[in-house]
């Protein structure tokens, strides 16, 4: 091929690429997920390899093996939060170690132990830290203390305004059986295994966001909530699923209400047009919250992405995440189209069993899974700790929530064991 590169022009390329890499790091879940996953064939194309073969398989296997630089926030919050993000951390240091990166860890503060130490639930300090990361870990908020409904400030604003601030509107949700784990689902073990399923919950849109408040009529009070959502909304998250899929099994299913909500007819419409132009490789249904709600229980294994609003995604993936047995194990991540990604198990604060050390860490390390893969670009990390997660699951090693009264061991044992098993 007469391309004017050769063998010798590798260096220059790889400094070129250094380069690159250090001037996107800001943002490098976008740039270094789409660079790695291009094949040489790809790169032979691009002007940065003039079109040398060789040239393009050396830059392939240099970005698959750079070594990232990342500026990691840790949000313990309340509960047992302290103590799985501190076992997150330990997991954190283990990857860096092994794979040769180098994370910067800071911690702030959210929720409740926010709320006591400057009036509210997400301090403008810990916003300004959390934007400027790579990424961000959280723990949990809530608890007892601050459970008064009718009080200004509460926890749970803290979650809803970093999701807002940071432009959060993709909730990603995976729902996994563990062979292991079948009987600790309510399920019969035949409906539930080979349940996997990644829900996509618009996450910064509709009932939770809109317009509300209360009037009097007719002599009596009258209160409402407002479900609003933009063709817009409904494009973004709506392509994040069909992306996702494409990586999966080519399946989306579009969860709405259209037979009642005008907002889901616009929903239905959005989702479809989208999928038809650009995912029409991919396998596309729709089904009515209310049969999605049925199916959940009857055939999960049926279901690979699907794709709904907020509120039916707040339900949804609540009863799904029953599917596994114990809620010990999901882990969830918040992303937006640029900036730093959230992560954060699913189980909320636990306060019952706050500072005994037996709280289950799976789910947040699996949290730190989902934290390297989509905010870091780094698939192969990634895939360790699942793989180390479920080596000690198989292992029959049990906290509490799983033990079902047998045997267990508590959330610094099971986080070391998960480490440990990083190195094998």
């Amino acid at each position: 091929m007469s391309s004017g590169y050769c063998a010798g022009s590798v260096i220059p390329i790889i400094e070129t690429v250094v380069r690159l890499s250090r001037e996107c790091r800001s943002r490098p879940r976008r740039w270094l997920e789409k660079a790695r996953a291009a094949t040489v064939a790809d790169w032979s194309k691009s002007e940065l390899t003039g079109g040398c073969i060789r040239c393009s398989a050396g830059l392939l296997k240099l970005l698959k093996e750079l070594r990232v630089e990342a500026k990691i926030v840790l949000l313990p919050g309340d509960g047992i939060g302290p103590e799985i993000v501190a076992v997150a951390e330990k997991c954190l240091g283990a990857v860096a170690d092994q794979f040769g990166h180098q994370f910067h860890l800071q911690s702030a503060l959210i929720g409740g132990i926010a709320i006591d130490q400057t009036g509210t639930a997400l301090p403008d300090e810990t916003l300004e830290v959390c934007k400027a990361a790579d990424a961000v870990l959280l723990g949990a908020v809530g608890g007892p203390k601050w459970d008064d409904p009718t009080a200004s400030v509460r926890p749970e604003q803290g979650l809803l305004k970093i999701r807002k601030e940071m432009g959060l509107y993709a909730n990603l949700r995976p729902i996994r059986t563990y062979e292991s784990l079948l009987d600790a689902s309510p399920l019969k073990n035949e409906i539930v295994r080979g349940t996997d399923i990644l829900f996509f919950r618009e996450l910064t849109g509709g009932i939770y966001f809109g317009n509300s408040g209360q009037r009097e009529e007719n002599g009596e009070e009258l209160v409402f909530n407002e479900m609003a959502y933009r063709p817009s909304e409904i494009e973004r998250i709506v392509r994040l699923a069909g992306e996702a899929a494409r990586k999966r099994r080519e399946k989306v299913t579009s969860v709405d209400k259209a037979n009642v909500l005008e907002v889901s007819r616009l929903w239905r419409r959005v989702a479809a047009s989208v999928m038809k132009e650009e995912f029409s490789d991919v396998e596309y249904d729709v089904v009515l919250v209310d049969a999605m709600a049925m199916h959940l229980l009857s055939r999960p294994r049926d279901f690979d992405v699907v794709v709904t609003g907020n509120l039916f995604g707040d339900i949804l993936t609540d009863e799904a995440s029953m599917l596994t047995g114990s809620l010990g194990l999901l882990p969830s991540a918040s992303i937006g189209s640029d900036g730093p990604g959230l992560y954060e198990p699913i189980h909320g604060s636990a306060p019952d069993i706050a500072g005994k050390g037996i709280a289950n860490p799976l789910a947040t390390l699996l949290a730190v899974a989902m934290l390297l893969r989509h905010s870091l670009a780094l698939e192969t990390e990634a895939t360790a700790i699942e793989n180390a997660v479920d080596g000690v699951l198989e292992a029959g090693h049990r906290t509490a929530d799983l033990a079902r009264g047998g045997p267990s061991i508590g959330t610094q044992e099971m986080g070391q064991l998960v480490i440990d098993a990083l190195s094998r």
